[in-house]
């Protein structure tokens, strides 16, 4: 059983206490790094480029999607690993990163929510990044979003060798967006602003798309900065050897989707794939269901009722547009590592923080146990490593990345003192056949907590109420192999695959009780 790790009561003690321990370890580890043999060790591990993008389902031209112009996402994925079965471990942004940044489980942390404060509940846990600096020597940089920022959640600062590169993820340029340049609803939930009155403001736009440059939006900037920051990290590492971890967030295609016209321009919307079941699956218990939700805070989404056929095909038009947008700005990410000659040293990984829904079910947006939601896309490029142009089967999860990144980078495998709920898949990455594990876990709260086994043909959903382990469940069963769509329910008639499933499920430890923020929030992320 691994050891849990409760709230704490003391939040300010805690953090003066963290904050303490982490200059003397940073000290420590910098003293180390004066030492002839550390820093040849240093030498020696390759960079690391993270790139984590904002509600990316695999919606991609190397994901088989032959409406997505991804061009550059699909030139990475030519000379790297591509998980076909990766899978976030919950549907929300904040939750999502952090377990990508502690390789913990929600269930394991209790964090679940968007107001969620990593200090408050977890003082003494070491990040991915904190895991890099005080065990490789390596300088560690972020830029855009990285942890989520917002409803009251400030992210990591501690986690990082300096300051944050922040940018916007709620952006419009056109002020006919926000109704003449008020300040809109999605604005208050991301900033923190008039949070009282959020039911209160007007909605903005769900989507625009004005003439301008590609720096006009945060991810054109981000893109740039980063540029910026591997150039600087080149002669760094030339100077004293200084590894670099640098971790790129971009905010589309999140809603709004906001993106300059010609990549709305790339797609006809009359040939972009339409929901094909928009009913919830038949037999399904109601919690499992949503219907509106965060999608509701954009105009001219109706905030009650139905959208109609014309506004979900533009919907779909401003996702993919949106997606064409960040793949441009990823790919100068790229094409500058490669003008830089970073490529051969640099281990680079692409992760869609969770999936998204496009009206498949009834459902938009994410904050569901379902496949569109969950399914993420994951490129690992290792070089030396990884063979160009792979893919894999392999049932993979977000907390994976940590301790496979870990041993990429030759350092010791990461023990805590959070929970280590990741396996490294170095071995399919050597060996795309090889097999690891045969199922990927997730979870996401609502009025009960859903916990979920997704094997290569099956998904469990078990519904339960917080503090009832005692009580009757609610179960969900989906074959993909006779039922992608996931149109009904099969517990009911599959008992011996929901009893293989539920032993699957039980070899986890109880899930964490959750604590609630004060501004805490399922209607974005």
């Amino acid at each position: 059983m691994k050891r849990r790790l409760r709230p704490t009561r003391c939040p300010h003690i805690t953090a003066v206490l963290w904050c303490l321990a982490l200059t003397l370890a940073n000290a420590a580890c910098r003293a180390s790094e004066a030492g002839n043999d550390h820093r040849q060790t240093a030498q020696q591990r390759p960079n690391v480029l993270l790139i984590l993008v904002d509600d990316l389902k695999p919606a991609l031209g190397c994901y088989g999607d032959s409406a997505a112009k991804t061009p550059h996402l699909d030139a990475l994925a030519a000379s790297a690993l591509r998980f076909d079965l990766a899978y976030c471990n919950q549907a929300v942004c904040a939750p999502s990163r952090f377990t990508l940044m502690l390789g913990s489980h929600s269930t394991s942390t209790g964090l679940y929510g968007l107001g969620s404060q990593l200090r408050a509940i977890l003082p003494d846990a070491v990040t991915l990044p904190q895991y890099f600096a005080l065990h490789g020597g390596y300088r560690t940089e972020s830029l855009g979003k990285v942890f989520h920022i917002g409803h009251g959640n400030h992210g990591d600062p501690t986690s990082f060798s300096v300051p944050h590169f922040h940018d916007k993820v709620i952006e419009y340029l056109d002020p006919a967006s926000t109704g003449g340049g008020q300040l809109t609803r999605e604005e208050a939930y991301f900033s923190n602003q008039r949070l009282g009155e959020i039911r209160s403001l007007p909605r903005g736009a769900a989507f625009e798309s004005p003439a301008v440059a590609d720096a006009a939006y945060a991810d054109g900037r981000v893109a740039a900065e980063t540029i910026r920051r591997l150039r600087a990290a080149k002669q760094r590492r030339l100077q004293d050897g200084t590894p670099f971890l640098i971790t790129a967030g971009f905010a589309r295609p999140h809603l709004p989707f906001s993106a300059p016209q010609k990549y709305w321009d790339l797609h006809d919307p009359a040939t972009l794939p339409m929901p094909e079941f928009e009913k919830l699956p038949a037999g399904a218990p109601g919690v499992a269901g949503k219907r509106g939700g965060e999608i509701s805070n954009y105009k001219p989404v109706p905030e009650h009722g139905t959208i109609d056929q014309r506004l979900k095909r533009k919907l779909i038009h401003g996702y993919y547009a949106s997606t064409s947008f960040v793949d441009a700005q990823i790919g100068t990410v790229l094409n500058a590592l490669d003008e830089l000659e970073l490529t051969d040293q640099t281990v680079v990984v692409l992760w869609g923080d969770h999936g998204f829904h496009l009206g498949d079910l009834g459902i938009w947006t994410k904050h569901t146990n379902y496949e569109q939601a969950n399914r993420i896309p994951i490129l690992i490029r290792a070089p030396g490593v990884t063979q160009p142009n792979s893919s894999t089967g392999q049932l993979a999860e977000s907390v994976d990345l940590f301790p496979t990144l870990a041993e990429l980078a030759g350092l010791p495998l990461p023990q805590g003192p959070q929970p280590i709920d990741g396996i490294s898949l170095v071995p399919v990455l050597k060996n795309p056949a090889a097999r690891v594990r045969d199922h990927a876990y997730h979870a996401y709260p609502k009025k009960k907590l859903g916990r979920a086994i997704r094997t290569q043909r099956y998904r469990l959903v078990e519904w339960r109420a917080p503090g009832q382990a005692n009580q009757p469940a609610e179960y969900e069963l989906y074959d993909y192999d006779s039922d992608p769509l996931e149109t009904e329910n099969l517990a009911a008639k599959k008992p011996d695959v929901v009893a293989e499933l539920q032993q699957k499920l039980s070899d986890y430890p109880p899930p964490v009780r959750r604590v609630r923020a004060k501004h805490d929030s399922k209607s974005g992320g």
